[in-house]
């Protein structure tokens, strides 16, 4: 085992270990000739993935999810073991616990354990996903020249999460999702994505709808020093950390892709034509409508949340409003508050709206469109190549 007889790895070593042994990520036909006897020992795996999330000194000391992740073989059938074990999804849960073997019992024999210290990577890594308006000629400039930075008309920072499985949600009854597996996916959803990117309207022809998604700090991101012991004089904190190791990457960009607003309108108003392989998309019956973008190359796919911004503008509250409360204190308070609220909502519809006014077409065909993003979707193989071996700089909005 690794370790045994004397200190064990780091992070950072066990990283660069498990670098050296990753031959096989991306690979669409494998051939074991170009893997490691240590990339199919399924015992290497065990013990990287106890080190690494359970036993270490540094697992303890993280501040990581307590929640792993247990991929099963694929080919359980071929054993003799039962299907069913852990149910039908293509992982299983665990919350953190002091022992690996215990954690697991008997179902250690299902697990995939190279494949679950890929997964477990991804999931205990932080990501930040950048969704930003930008004008059709910064990005022109941009292509043209890397050192040309964006300069985006409006952006907005969202933290969001690494798991393998999907939220549905259903538009017609924000309230109502639905989670299913989708590993070996890897979904990056945005729970309140309406209120999120509220204020995110395409006003203009020559507006792009830009996504980025930067993974940012994590399990993927070790430190090259050791973190100071338990007992150090001196107590560590988030930043000390940071401070007490050379990392060997600070931020990466997984995802980044754009789509101008001729394509964004173009779908929204077919309903059920796509964008040959660029913009496929599915037509929601309710007033906002579900569009699947692809990424660049086919890679990864956007789920975003699109609809016409409503001229508002002439709407009043008043007595007969239904904004309208009770008389008594607290209806008044409330009713003022919700007035308030109402209010700010409809200046930002009417400038939004008033925006696109002063720039339609000639044919008056110009309308504002918000569009929230839902979530993103990489393969598994792609997120754990691109934290393991891409070097490329991030890309800056």
């Amino acid at each position: 085992m690794l370790g045994d007889g004397g200190k064990s790895p780091s992070r950072y070593e066990l990283l660069s270990m498990v670098k050296k042994h990753s031959n096989l990520i991306g690979k669409t036909i494998v051939d074991e000739e170009d893997a490691s006897d240590v990339e199919m020992d399924q015992r290497f795996w065990h013990d990287v993935m106890d080190l690494y999330f359970i036993g270490g000194r540094e697992s303890k000391e993280q501040q990581d999810d307590d929640l792993l992740f247990f991929v099963k073989k694929l080919s359980l059938h071929r054993h003799g073991f039962n299907d069913n074990l852990e149910g039908n999804a293509p992982y299983f849960v665990r919350r953190w616990a002091v022992k690996l073997d215990d954690l697991v019992g008997e179902s250690s024999m299902i697990v995939d354990w190279r494949r679950s210290l890929y997964l477990n990577l991804i999931a205990h890594t932080s990501y930040s996903v950048t969704v930003a308006i930008c004008s059709h000629q910064s990005l022109q400039n941009h292509q043209s020249s890397q050192q040309t930075p964006l300069s985006p008309i409006y952006k907005i920072v969202k933290t969001v999460y690494a798991s393998p499985s999907r939220v549905n949600f259903h538009l017609d009854s924000r309230k109502e999702v639905e989670t299913k597996p989708a590993y070996p996916e890897i979904c990056f959803a945005v729970d309140d994505f309406d209120s999120t990117f509220d204020a995110v309207v395409l006003t203009d022809t020559d507006h792009c709808y830009c996504v980025l998604l930067n993974a940012v700090g994590g399990a993927a991101f070790p430190s090259e020093k050791p973190l100071q012991d338990n007992n150090s004089s001196e107590k560590s904190s988030p930043k000390h950390d940071v401070d007490a190791g050379k990392t060997n990457k600070t931020k990466l960009t997984l995802f980044s892709g754009f789509v101008s607003y001729q394509m964004v309108r173009e779908a929204y108003d077919a309903g059920k034509s796509g964008f040959e392989s660029f913009l496929p998309f599915g037509h929601s019956s309710g007033k906002t409508d579900r569009i699947y973008m692809k990424g660049p190359g086919g890679r990864g796919e956007v789920e975003v949340a699109v609809s016409g911004v409503v001229d508002r503008s002439l709407d009043e509250s008043g007595p007969n409003s239904s904004l309208h409360t009770s008389s008594s204190q607290g209806g008044n308070k409330l009713g003022a508050l919700v007035r308030k609220a109402a209010s700010v909502a409809q200046v930002a519809a009417k400038n939004a709206y008033a925006a696109a006014s002063s720039n339609r077409n000639s044919d008056g065909g110009m309308v504002p469109l918000k569009c929230c993003l839902m979530s993103i979707s990489l393969p598994w193989e792609h997120i754990a190549y691109d934290l393991l071996f891409k070097g490329s700089a991030p890309v800056n909005l």
